[in-house]
């Protein structure tokens, strides 16, 4: 979902000190996985990918080690592009 189209849940979630400006959230059941380990445990669960680009990903981020090793960059240019296009990299 869209975190700027939920900021309700957004700021429900960086009270409980997950940072949507810092990396992904995924919510599954009851968990939460932050940055890295979220890209990771979503790569993991990617079984028959529909297209080339989401077997590179899942490949590439199935790894943990690979996943913590790539995610920090991936933050920085998204902040990057953000800027770039003037739009706010802060949500709340």
């Amino acid at each position: 979902m869209d975190g700027r189209k939920n900021l309700t849940l957004i700021k429900s979630l960086l009270d409980k000190g997950y940072d949507l400006d810092k990396g992904a959230i995924l919510l599954k059941d009851e968990e939460i996985f932050h940055g890295a380990d979220a890209i990771n445990t979503i790569c993991k669960q990617i079984n028959n990918p529909s297209s080339s680009l989401l077997l590179i990903l899942s490949r590439m981020f199935k790894s943990t080690k690979r996943t913590n090793l790539i995610f920090p960059l991936l933050v920085r240019a998204r902040r990057f592009a953000l800027i770039s296009k003037g739009i706010s990299i802060s949500l709340v």
